[in-house]
């Protein structure tokens, strides 16, 4: 039965924080400090925590930085996946991505679903994995990365979830996770 298995040991993650927004600053970024508080309840490290422009340069940029980081496992963005003429995140992460997790976007929707209904499809959430890195684009509300943290992340990125999780992936982890 797959959950979380509290006998097994939790491995803690360095996960870094990316606010999309051309409006937003850290007094009222409200989905980037929820997504941080999270992360950081569940036992993980932030790694850093910026706000970007919505300018396809300057999100490449700093997930470049992450991505060649050796502290960094994975990276939460939030906002510039709708369809606003601004709204360019998966245009600008997509083409960093080695390797695509269509599964994300599917379980995101499917869950979100269930808390927004047929407005889910308004979203372009993306994921998947550059270099070691794995990467995470979720919406900008508040409680879209609600969603995705609560119904999606936080297992996927337990070391303890079972049948599996991405942890097992990460390179200090790799023969430690299954």
């Amino acid at each position: 039965m797959a959950g979380i298995d509290t006998a097994l040991e939790f491995h803690p993650l360095n996960i870094a924080v990316m606010t999309i927004s051309d409006t937003r600053d850290f007094d009222t970024d409200t989905s980037g400090k929820l997504l941080a508080d999270r992360l950081q309840a569940a036992g993980h490290k932030l790694a850093g925590r910026v706000i970007v422009k919505d300018e396809i340069a300057d999100i490449r940029r700093q997930i470049e930085t992450w991505i060649k980081d050796e502290g960094v496992d994975v990276v939460l963005t939030t906002g510039g996946t709708g369809f606003a003429p601004r709204d360019v995140t998966p245009e600008a992460v997509r083409p960093l991505l080695d390797r695509v997790m269509d599964g994300f976007s599917v379980v995101f929707h499917l869950k979100s679903l269930g808390t927004v209904g047929v407005s889910t499809l308004q979203s372009r959430a993306l994921a998947g994995q550059a270099g070691d890195t794995f990467i995470f684009c979720v919406p900008g509300s508040t409680g879209a990365c609600k969603d995705a943290w609560d119904l999606v992340l936080a297992e996927e990125l337990d070391s303890r979830f079972r049948p599996c999780s991405l942890v097992g992936q990460i390179p200090r982890y790799r023969g430690i996770c299954p």
